[in-house]
C-alpha cells in the first residue's frame, strides 16, 4: 500500500492559494503515490488527464497527504472468559 495521496485540487480564478483545500474545490482528483516526489509529478498528470482545469478561470493546486490508517483496537472480552 502507498503511505502517501496525491490530491489534485481544482480551484476558482478568484480564490488566494492559501484558501485553496479540499473544503472550498470545485473538482478533486486523488490516487495514491508511493513517495513524496512521485506524489507530487503525479498531481499535474493526474489534474490534465482528467480535463478539470479550464483556462484562467480555474487553477490546479497539489497536495501531498501521508495516508491515515485506522489503528485497530483489541477486541474486548468480558473477564474470566
Amino acid at each position: 500500500m502507498s503511505d502517501f495521496l496525491t490530491v489534485a485540487l481544482v480551484c476558482a480564478g478568484a480564490l488566494a492559494a492559501p484558501d485553496c483545500s479540499r473544503e472550498t474545490a470545485l473538482d478533486i482528483a486523488v490516487a495514491p503515490a508511493p513517495t513524496p516526489i512521485a506524489c507530487l509529478m503525479q498531481g499535474e498528470t493526474l489534474a490534465a488527464r482528467s480535463g478539470l482545469v479550464r483556462g484562467g478561470e480555474t487553477y490546479l493546486k497539489v497536495a501531498c497527504e501521508r495516508r491515515r490508517t485506522a489503528a485497530l483496537q483489541p477486541e474486548m472480552r468480558p473477564e474470566g472468559r
